[in-house]
């Protein structure tokens, strides 16, 4: 870690500390991505247990996959957003 924190300081990036208000932001954005990844898992397990054509099964799949990615890039980002707001 002390490596990776001296490499940093080699290239200029500077360390920020996040204030509480936004440590507060970034877990209510992760307490509300975890439960709409919940959500997602939830329909997909409905879904996939609807049909036993293989097909249908693997649209469903590619489908609950796309929505996973999707959710997670939405969350890393608004982190993402909130970390640089400084």
């Amino acid at each position: 870690m002390e490596r990776l924190r001296k490499k940093d300081a080699e290239q200029g990036i500077v360390e920020k500390p996040l204030t509480d208000a936004q440590k507060a932001e970034i877990a209510e954005i992760r307490q509300v991505y975890e439960a709409r990844l919940a959500q997602v898992e939830v329909m997909h397990r409905s879904a996939m247990n609807t049909t036993l054509d293989p097909e249908a099964l693997a649209t469903i799949d590619q489908e609950y996959q796309r929505d996973r990615e999707r959710l997670t890039s939405e969350r890393d980002s608004k982190i993402e957003k909130i970390r640089n707001a400084i």
